[in-house]
């Protein structure tokens, strides 16, 4: 938390009773049209992006409606996993054609190996974003980031700095242009 940044501790400071109690995405889901008031979803990264998204119809409505009222996803490192929900369902993925940024499978078919875990993984979310027809453009760990049309994505944790830079400059762009 960067203390010395006053904007940053008072916006913290107003969104705190939101962070301790926040809202199930099922409820959100659920109530989602054109005029909601969500310029962006953030799928964050991390191994537990493995667990769940993939496979969450709330994750899937949210998705897909933020593709259909022309909203950013944003996501990072493991996070575009949650992008299969999407494609899942017997729905086609909206994201079929678009490009990304992703941790890539090869890295994560290492992990075991260098200690970082204790097993390998049960499935590659690479392979079946593939598999429902999205790209991904890296294949090692260098802090690429990517942006197609409103879908921005990022390699790995290195990536987190100019991910960031990358959507702010979108979403200033989306709420006032020029």
């Amino acid at each position: 938390m960067p203390t010395q940044q006053p904007e940053i501790t008072e916006l913290h400071r107003s969104y705190l009773p939101q962070f301790l109690q926040p809202r199930r995405l099922s409820d959100i889901a659920d109530t989602l049209n054109g005029d909601s008031d969500y310029l962006a979803v953030f799928i964050p990264g991390g191994h537990g992006a493995l667990i769940g998204l993939p496979q969450s119809e709330a994750v899937s409505k949210v998705l897909r409606w933020a593709m259909d009222h022309d909203r950013h996803v944003i996501s990072l490192c493991h996070g575009p996993a949650a992008l299969i929900a999407a494609g899942a369902f017997g729905q086609p993925s909206p994201f079929s054609g678009y490009a990304i940024c992703a941790f890539p499978d090869a890295a994560d078919r290492q992990t075991p190996a260098i200690g970082y875990m204790p097993g390998g993984l049960t499935w590659f979310f690479g392979d079946r974003l593939r598999a429902q027809g999205v790209n991904i453009l890296n294949s090692d760990i260098t802090g690429a980031t990517h942006q197609d049309r409103k879908l921005i994505t990022g390699d790995s944790p290195f990536a987190s700095n100019a991910l960031g830079k990358r959507a702010a400059r979108a979403l200033l762009d989306a709420v006032a242009p020029g």
